[in-house]
């Protein structure tokens, strides 16, 4: 099993259809809208205006586990994102991604690895649904090490 396998549902509604980004690098970012990192949002839709062309899916999921950073409705956080950050890239509902309730996406992400540590921890997943990097929440999108593994993973 991998992410591709997971059900979980767009912001809007309806299923977010995991298995559609199968055979693409996916960039899985827990985002939260009232958290200093918040305008990570910014350097988020960078990398996804840049890289999409060539198969880079940047998918935010939204979770309100960190100092009740993220409390609002799916129609909140959607037009937080678009009138703030202009975001066009895809963003799941609001999961959990700690503890007993958390999301089968966010088990997969994880395996054996430490607990999710705040808001806008990354991780990279390659094209076959194997996690090929994290990075911790103050790592930048834009971040040498994030863009070096991406082109890594990207078709040429």
């Amino acid at each position: 099993m991998t992410i591709f396998d997971v059900d979980i549902d767009a912001l809007s509604g309806g299923s977010a259809d995991m298995d559609r980004y199968r055979g693409q690098v996916v960039l899985v970012v827990n985002v939260a809208s009232k958290c200093g990192l918040t305008p990570q949002y910014a350097g988020l839709e960078q990398l996804h205006g840049t890289y999409a062309d060539r198969g880079l899916v940047v998918l935010g999921v939204p979770c309100n586990q960190f100092g009740g950073q993220e409390p609002g409705s799916a129609a909140e956080i959607e037009d937080f994102c678009q009138v703030n950050y202009g975001v066009t890239f895809p963003i799941t509902e609001k999961v959990e991604v700690n503890g007993p309730g958390r999301h089968r996406l966010y088990q997969e992400l994880v395996g054996d690895g430490p607990d999710i540590g705040w808001n806008f921890e990354k991780f990279l997943v390659a094209p076959d649904g194997e996690v090929a990097a994290r990075f911790g929440p103050r790592t930048e999108p834009q971040d040498g090490e994030v863009v070096a593994v991406i082109e890594k993973l990207l078709p040429r």
